[in-house]
């Protein structure tokens, strides 16, 4: 047994006690405790604490801290129950601990996966735009399970889709337009795909812009890669060289009565 000699307030944080003990050997510092903690054991001077007191209390005591520091993250943003978990795991509280703490946070709705991913479907298409591919990926890492991710993306509906596609389009299409047409389709599709957007909604929303470049343009797209590919290609023989240009110009996209165009003028 051991008895409590001394409780002191903490320098640092006034809801915090230090718990002094003498066990037979001498007064020593034993453990710090919360206040709650502290009122829930009706921790005193001259109280005596076996073993199983102590462990007792350093384990609430853990769970109080565990909890605090929870809500102290859930206060920048919502989480969802496996953010918190790993957090607290960082932490390195008790496996058991942090089972305690996820029970009470869900008592109060601190933490609600399906409030949580509803949320995070909706902040994520307002502010970037995404698919429902990739915000299936992302919800899935964060632990949110296929029902609830079925469930919260019902609501991101077909045409709220194709809408944030089409945007997507046109921002590319202001941003790129000295490629040629071919180029401009399969930078706007995989883009697209990168997004999250089904191959169906990916083609309805190329037949919705405007990507295909006029003869203009496409000469003017054409003639810029065509100076760059002179530079690398000077050097060749004429017969390598026009072959090599040939070659460079039509990967790029370009209609190959174009390249000729460009290669007898």
């Amino acid at each position: 047994m051991a008895i409590i000699t001394k409780i002191t307030t903490q320098k640092q944080s006034y809801e915090r006690y230090n718990i002094f003990l003498d066990d037979g050997t001498g007064e020593k510092y034993a453990f710090s405790v919360d206040q709650d903690i502290l009122i829930k054991h009706n921790l005193q001077k001259g109280k005596e604490l076996d073993e199983f007191d102590i462990v007792e209390i350093k384990y609430g005591d853990d769970r109080k801290k565990a909890y605090n520091k929870a809500l102290e993250f859930l206060s920048y943003r919502m989480r969802s129950v496996k953010e918190v978990e790993e957090y607290l795991a960082k932490k390195e509280y008790h496996e058991s601990v942090i089972k305690e703490v996820i029970l009470k946070l869900k008592e109060y709705n601190y933490v609600d996966d399906f409030e949580f991913a509803l949320a995070y479907v909706r902040t994520q298409k307002q502010t970037n735009g995404k698919g429902p591919t990739v915000l299936t990926r992302e919800l899935a890492t964060k632990g949110i399970g296929q029902s609830i991710v079925e469930q919260v993306l019902a609501e991101y509906s077909r045409a709220e889709q194709l809408e944030e596609a089409i945007s997507h389009a046109e921002k590319l299409l202001k941003k790129n337009n000295k490629l040629s047409t071919i180029q401009l389709k399969q930078k706007i599709e995989q883009h697209l795909l990168r997004k999250g957007f089904s191959y169906n909604i990916i083609s309805i929303a190329l037949e919705e812009v405007n990507y295909e470049q006029d003869e203009s343009e496409e000469w003017l797209a054409l003639v810029k890669h065509a100076e760059k590919a002179q530079r690398k290609y000077q050097n060749e023989d004429p017969y390598q060289y026009k072959m090599k240009m040939k070659q460079f110009l039509y990967r790029k996209g370009f209609a190959i009565e174009l390249i000729e165009k460009f290669l007898n003028e």
